[in-house]
């Protein structure tokens, strides 16, 4: 290892336990679960599958600038200088902009979205650039991902004056470079605050938990005993999809990430939190729009692409997870993906059951899950936190 790679890592290692989530960086967050309720408000109202495809080309392009900006903080202690700060600030309010453009991003207001998402992306690289001036390393690596990392929201803006399946496709290819560059590329020379990175992420995650519970908030309820029942349904979903992830699994992978050093753990860093989180985070949002299309008719079947997004989101949360399990202590749990197996066929069953039932069984299914894991990892648990 050269002498700037030591340095390097021997600063990552020093402070890796030490930097923590700030006030900017949950304040900044604020504006992400305005971006999550407008991707679940998108999905509400137009509940069909080009609609629900749509809906996903949104939410992972919104979760892609949340992911850059995490890698910046991570980085960067932005709260400390002032400049920084007001970029953060700015990076806000057009983050503000371009949520309230989601509605209309695909219409009338693609252009609006693409320049604020644009203008989102580029403040991020100009800061993450100027910032890391005192470590070339770094500010090589940020300036060997900038073409990538500006091209794809470039594209959007784009995509902003088509319509129909141009514009899809334009969406779908920057997607593709955005997240592609980072692959492509590397992550080579990026420095990761392992304790704050893992942090960042277990918060949004309850983040967007609490999309689930303001759906329930936002589905316009008459307070009858149906509607009060599956409410409280999807308050146990929501903590047992909350057990699933903070349980065991999330102290074993900042254990990982804290162990790795360097490039490794950039490189694990980029896979496990800004990849494959977002499948986490995806079913979160479609089981938001299931809990929301639920209290709103108790009695009645889901819709097809409701049904779909409730019980199949749940399999793509407990798959993500899987995932991310996998790349982190390379194991998977045979019964997360039994019941997102069983989560998948219920899709076949909302559509013609009661709502409210669909849901009272999945809530169960998820609470069992939860109840036998701990259950029957008790000594490993005690083990993991007595290390």
């Amino acid at each position: 290892m050269s002498a700037a790679g030591a340095e390097h890592t021997g600063r990552q290692n020093a402070d890796s336990a030490d930097r923590r989530v700030t006030p900017l960086e949950l304040f900044f967050d604020l504006v992400f679960v305005f971006a999550l309720t407008q991707v679940t408000g998108f999905l509400a109202d137009d509940p069909t599958w080009p609609g629900a495809g749509r809906g996903a080309l949104l939410l992972a392009t919104l979760w892609w600038a949340w992911v850059c900006y995490s890698w910046l903080t991570n980085a960067v202690p932005a709260e400390e200088a002032i400049p920084a700060r007001l970029v953060i600030l700015s990076a806000m309010a057009a983050t503000l902009v371009a949520s309230l453009a989601v509605p209309g991003a695909f219409g009338e207001y693609g252009v609006l979205f693409g320049v604020t998402y644009f203008t989102i992306r580029f403040l991020h690289v100009v800061l993450y650039a100027i910032a890391t001036g005192e470590d070339p390393e770094e500010r090589r690596a940020v300036l060997r991902l900038a073409p990538g990392l500006l091209g794809g929201p470039a594209l959007l803006v784009v995509a902003g004056f088509l319509d129909g399946g141009a514009q899809v496709t334009l969406w779908v290819v920057a997607l593709a470079v955005d997240y592609g560059v980072a692959l492509v590329r590397g992550v080579a020379g990026l420095r990761v605050h392992a304790g704050h990175f893992v942090e960042r992420h277990g918060l949004i995650i309850i983040i967007a938990l609490g999309e689930s519970i303001v759906a329930i908030g936002s589905a316009g309820l008459e307070l009858d005993a149906g509607t009060l029942l599956a409410a409280f349904f999807a308050v146990v979903l929501a903590a047992a999809l909350w057990w699933a992830y903070f349980d065991l699994v999330a102290l074993a992978a900042e254990r990982r990430l804290v162990a790795a050093q360097g490039h490794e753990r950039a490189r694990l860093a980029r896979d496990s939190y800004s990849y494959l989180h977002l499948l986490m985070v995806a079913g979160i949002v479609f089981v938001a729009l299931g809990v929301k299309k639920t209290l709103a008719s108790v009695g009645d079947p889901l819709a097809p692409v409701p049904a779909v997004a409730l019980c199949c989101g749940v399999a793509l949360y407990l798959l993500g997870h899987n995932a991310f399990r996998l790349r982190d202590v390379g194991s998977v749990s045979v019964p997360r993906i039994v019941v997102a197996a069983v989560s998948c066929a219920l899709a076949f069953v909302a559509v013609s059951a009661p709502a409210l039932v669909t849901l009272g069984v999945l809530t169960m299914v998820l609470a069992a899950l939860a109840a036998f894991e701990t259950a029957s990892s008790r000594e490993f648990r005690r083990k993991l936190r007595a290390r």
